[in-house]
């Protein structure tokens, strides 16, 4: 072969063998993590699918998530991922999927992580392991969603919350972590600026304040010029449709829908000889509105309160938001008012100095009736428009007894119908007077009565901290019956008291032997009420007797020592954690087991006058960690598990029990339940058989838990009967986390079977 063409080959082979060199200088690029924060939520980053890495202890954060598998997006990515098990609480790297919302998203406890229900959203996310597919490359940087402005003029066009811009489909393009102004739909307000006249229809500002997403779920009140100078409290603008009811004659609110009422129910009792609060009676109201009744039913939304309180989350209480009514329907014009439906907003160039100068009156109310009360009253057509007005009667002279205060008594309204509405939550008014005025701008809304949807919305959204809810105070409930639940109140009424809610039910003229047939759920009162000794139920024979009911009333609800739906199974307990030090067990595990104990302690309200916890360490000898009370504050008592030293020695168990039962025992409280939960991974040296038993005869509830080489029989010996409720096993130390949800089910379980009467 000549030399030419051994040249050639040469070259031809370099050619072909470069793109193959095994320095890997050709791989595929390394994939880029972006890391976020434990309060990332999913909707807050406008991507369909990303890779995302999550810190440690998010956990601890009780950053909040809704949903179990698919969540909904205001949900904390990182704690869904600690929810899913896709993480631990370690961190670590997971894959968002977005999704289409849900109309029902279910609450959990998964790995330490409560996960809350959610009746909707407008999108939804899915997590998994972030180990991407072969060839698979997510975006690099994080586009997120541009926050909308800090403030608004009501007549601007609507603007679409946050999570509401629909996720890019490209990767990002640019290195920045922000998404560009330019492609949220969002309106300039300097854009759309309206003239500043004062002749635009009423109407149309009240549609622009609502859909512009004000700062309360809804500002609607009168806001004549004049107000101010007549001293009117700058608490009224929340009440706003109602004061603009209230204003003109007759109410907007008497719709096309009370025609159907006489068929729902109360038609046996039409023979009734009252003439002027008989069962007929509303009939003839509803004959006297309808000419002038307004097409629009009910001055507030179909809509549930789900679909409103997460949007704004953290902002101000979960409320419903309330569309005020139409100007046109009352039948006269106000010529002199600018902007009947003052948002709070500056308005048409309008300063809203009705509201500015004037604080809230706060007293310190009755301390001997430390209180937080929610009154439930019936909005239903059938009550009537004159029944109606005699409620809202009592319940101002109620609030005039109680003496509502800051230091006291404190006071909220729910209106129910078809669907519950509060009109003012526990925070709002803190005077006797406040709550007067308040009492006075309630409007009938209608509908029939949702008595047990009702208890639903105060349980899942009322007693929250957001609305006011006191902890220190019992939480009350007291239902206003118009005859009887037009629902089931049965299941509700079972979660509102486990929650610690007592409900106290007044029922006024109830069903007699011709209408009980028409009663939904037989024993309604028995099966509502905290207990059924009599103490909650107040029956009334008529409504002209309901004033009667005002002080025995007010006596019930301020007897604090009985009421005794207050405790439930998470603030009732003095529990006592006998942990395992043994050479064993070792140092790694050892904190594994502090971890377990800190997981099932999140779960509970620790307080001196709730929860509290104590913890013995054991070997041959037992130490005292720290007793009942030492700590009493949920972030005291996690960092004071998180610095016990491990000990290391032998195994006493024995022993051990009954040291606990000396020194956190003897203490315990005699309203407390008294919880024992042994962990050990080993047969105890000595015998456990009696001080277990010791124990048990001084009524505490024991559970064990063995790991690895822990004996059988000892668990059983140790745990309360029956064993398999209070009696656990894993093989290794790293499974002790899928017991938490077990062990707090089986407490609450068995607190909540006691019996009721």
């Amino acid at each position: 072969m000549s030399k030419p063409t051994l040249t050639a080959v040469f070259i031809a082979f370099l050619l072909t063998s470069s793109g193959a060199k095994p320095n890997g200088k050709n791989k595929k690029p390394k994939q880029v993590v972006p890391a976020i924060e434990c309060d990332m939520r999913a909707g807050k980053i406008k991507l369909p699918e990303f890779i995302v890495k999550c810190p440690t202890n998010c956990m601890e954060s009780k950053e909040k998530v809704y949903g179990t598998g698919v969540f909904a997006s205001i949900s904390s990515i990182c704690n869904a991922a600690i929810h899913s098990g896709v993480i631990s609480n370690s961190g670590g790297k997971v894959i968002v999927m977005k999704m289409a919302g849900q109309a029902n998203y279910k609450g959990s406890l998964s790995s330490g992580v409560r996960s809350l229900s959610l009746h909707n959203w407008r999108e939804s996310f899915s997590v998994s392991v972030g180990k991407p597919k072969k060839g698979v490359i997510y975006p690099p940087t994080l586009v997120f969603v541009t926050p909308k402005p800090t403030t608004l003029k009501t007549d601007e066009p609507k603007i679409l919350p946050d999570s509401m811009v629909s996720p890019v489909t490209e990767a990002p393009e640019t290195e920045s972590t922000t998404a560009p102004p330019t492609t949220t739909p969002v309106a300039t307000p300097t854009t759309t600026a309206p003239p500043t006249t004062t002749s635009a229809k009423p109407r149309v500002t009240i549609h622009k304040v609502r859909e512009a997403g004000s700062s309360h779920p809804y500002f609607s009140s009168v806001a004549r010029q004049s107000q101010s100078a007549q001293g009117k409290g700058p608490m009224q603008a929340f009440r706003g449709s109602s004061v603009y009811a209230n204003r003109f004659s007759p109410r907007t609110n008497t719709g096309v829908h009370r025609s159907e009422s006489p068929t729902i129910r109360r038609q046996p009792h039409v023979a009734s000889a009252s003439a002027a609060f008989s069962r007929v009676q509303p009939q003839s109201e509803r004959k006297q509105h309808t000419p002038q009744s307004n097409p629009i039913l009910d001055p507030r939304p179909d809509s549930t309160e789900y679909e409103h309180w997460p949007y704004n989350f953290g902002q101000f209480s979960p409320e419903p938001e309330h569309k005020p009514p139409s100007v046109t329907s009352h039948g006269r014009e106000a010529p002199t008012e600018t902007n009947p439906f003052n948002s709070g907003f500056s308005a048409r160039g309008h300063k809203p100095t009705a509201r500015a100068p004037k604080l809230p009156e706060r007293t310190q109310g009755d301390p001997n009736c430390k209180v937080d009360i929610a009154f439930l009253m019936d909005g239903s057509w059938s009550i009537g428009k004159r029944r109606f007005k005699i409620q809202k009667d009592f319940l101002v002279e109620v609030s005039q007894v109680l003496n509502v205060g800051t230091a006291g008594p404190m006071m909220g309204i729910i209106q129910y119908g078809d669907d519950a509405v509060t009109e003012f939550s526990l925070k709002q008014y803190s005077s006797s007077n406040e709550v007067k005025s308040a009492i006075d701008t309630i409007v009938q809304k209608g509908g029939l009565s949702h008595v047990g949807k009702a208890l639903s919305y105060i349980n899942k959204h009322f007693f929250s901290d957001a609305n006011g809810n006191r902890g220190g105070a019992p939480n009350v409930a007291v239902v206003l019956v118009d005859g009887w639940p037009t629902d089931r109140v049965e299941e509700a009424s079972r979660l509102a008291r486990e929650s610690g809610i007592n409900i106290f039910f007044v029922t006024i003229e109830g069903p007699d032997e011709n209408e009980k047939q028409n009663v939904v759920e037989a024993n309604f009162v028995d099966k509502a009420v905290c207990r059924t000794n009599g103490f909650f139920s107040l029956p009334i024979k008529s409504w002209f007797a309901l004033r009667e009911a005002v002080q025995p009333l007010v006596k019930s609800v301020c007897d604090t020592d009985r009421l005794v739906c207050s405790k439930t199974c998470l603030n009732a307990n003095d529990i006592a954690f006998v942990i395992d030090g043994s050479s064993s067990v070792g140092t790694g595990n050892f904190r594994t087991v502090l971890q377990f104990v800190a997981n099932v302690t999140r779960e509970f309200e620790i307080s001196d006058t709730d929860t509290r916890v104590g913890i013995v360490q054991y070997t041959y000898e037992q130490r005292l960690e720290f007793a009942f009370g030492q700590h009493n504050n949920k972030a005291d008592l996690l960092n004071a598990i998180k610095r016990i030293n491990y000990w290391s020695g032998g195994t006493s168990t024995g022993a051990a029990i009954t040291y606990a039962a000396d020194q956190l025992f003897s203490k315990s409280k005699p309203n407390k339940r008294k919880i024992m939960i042994v962990i050990t991974d080993g047969r105890s040296y000595d015998d456990v058989r009696v001080p277990a038993m010791a124990v048990h005869q001084k009524g505490v509830i024991a559970y064990s838990i063995g790991i690895a080489w822990a004996a059988q029989d000892e668990l059983e010996y140790i745990a309360t009967d029956p064993d398999r409720e209070h009696s656990f096993f894993v093989d290794e130390f790293d499974n002790l986390y899928k017991f938490v949800p077990k062990i707090i089910h089986n407490i609450c379980n068995e607190f909540n079977s006691q019996p009721r009467n």
